[in-house]
């Protein structure tokens, strides 16, 4: 069964001790309302999928038509979006809303998102070459990243060569991650080690591919429950009283 995953929000590093004292580093992700904002069916789509919506936008910022596709879903706009694939026996429900209890204590997870952007970075930096010599003979070219051509033939420097440029903000995915622990009063989840991405940047988490499903994962997802509504309490309005009772009435607010 492949399940959805979730949008998190990443708020730093931490650490989380351990019985006999260790400690172990672990990233806190923040999982803010997270719901279903829209399914993805076999028979209008041709694939199956959920789109989940995190975060609170604010509605001036939101075009006419995405404020049209929230309103259908009866939810709040949403700041982020993303579809997962799932099994057709795992749909969720549209306007449901996520939990970190989705992952269980202790399972696998790959998790997503944009790596910092460093900007433009030498051959040393954004590939690892060792540079020239830091000796006489290398005259103020010690970090460059040495002949990139040939000679005549072929007279080019082919595609892909390993040179300057642009580092860093791509998508990353990390696999193979343990889940420490989540809270569910303040919608956290630790994750161990470090995920790419700066702080406050948005990260997706789904469970590992290349592990097995967790015993304690929920089926089909882990959900908020939903509190039900209050019924209303009837207003009387005084519509159907005698002209008596008014009188009455009125006579005791005197007295």
């Amino acid at each position: 069964m492949r399940r959805s995953g979730l949008i998190a929000q990443k708020l730093g590093m931490s650490r989380v001790f351990q019985e006999d004292g260790s400690h172990v580093p672990v990233t806190v992700l923040h999982v803010d309302n997270c719901q279903v904002v829209d399914q993805r069916t076999m028979d209008r789509d041709g694939y199956s999928a959920v789109q989940l919506g995190a975060g609170k936008a604010k509605v001036k910022r939101v075009g006419q038509a995405m404020r049209g596709h929230f309103a259908k879903a009866e939810v709040e706009p949403k700041q982020r979006l993303a579809e997962f694939l799932v099994s057709e026996d795992a749909m969720i429900e549209v306007g449901a809303q996520l939990s970190p209890a989705h992952f269980a204590k202790g399972q696998y997870v790959d998790v997503a998102g944009t790596s910092i952007g460093k900007g433009f970075a030498g051959a040393m930096k954004r590939w690892g070459f060792s540079g020239l010599r830091a000796s006489h003979g290398v005259s103020i070219s010690h970090r460059s990243h040495g002949s990139t051509g040939q000679c005549q033939d072929p007279g080019k420097v082919f595609k892909g060569k390993k040179m300057a440029g642009h580092l860093g903000a791509g998508r990353v995915t990390m696999q193979n991650l343990e889940v420490i622990d989540a809270d569910m009063d303040a919608g956290l989840l630790l994750i161990k080690g470090s995920l790419p991405g700066p702080k406050s940047g948005w990260v997706m988490v789904q469970d590992a591919v290349k592990k097995a499903a967790h015993k304690d994962t929920p089926i089909p997802a882990g959900l908020i429950a939903q509190p039900a509504e209050e019924a209303e309490t009837p207003v009387d309005t005084g519509a159907g009283d005698t002209a008596a009772e008014r009188a009455s009435a009125d006579a005791i607010k005197k007295e």
